[in-house]
């Protein structure tokens, strides 16, 4: 993950922001903590180069599972097929992707935590 992700993660959750605002929503609080997570990554990334190395990984990977997170929110609300199997988001099959995708990113996170290397 390079300068290029963070500044497209950063955009995606800040875009969120730019819609009318009626009210604090669990979209703004997610998007108010992604945007923490992003910070942090930023921080271990930039200011303490990458000394932090662990931090930046778990942060960047915490970062882009939110956004995969509202990606597949969104899709179940957008796409009919997917409507259609969960209308209310509280159907089995909302759930069984959501945990799929966390246990995608949990391994994924683990796997770049110990091969994260920086080059030399």
């Amino acid at each position: 993950m390079d300068g290029h992700f963070s500044c497209y993660d950063s955009v995606t959750s800040l875009t969120g922001f730019l819609f009318p605002f009626t009210g604090v929503t669990p979209a703004i609080k997610l998007g108010i903590t992604s945007l923490v997570v992003l910070a942090i990554a930023a921080v271990a990334r930039y200011f303490l180069h990458l000394t932090w190395r662990k931090t930046y990984v778990i942060a960047a990977c915490t970062g882009l599972y939110l956004n995969v997170f509202v990606l597949v929110v969104q899709s179940f609300e957008k796409v009919p097929s997917l409507k259609a199997l969960a209308p209310t988001q509280k159907e089995p099959p909302f759930a069984i992707v959501q945990i799929a995708v966390l246990l995608f990113f949990v391994v994924l996170t683990t796997f770049s935590v110990k091969r994260f290397r920086t080059a030399e």
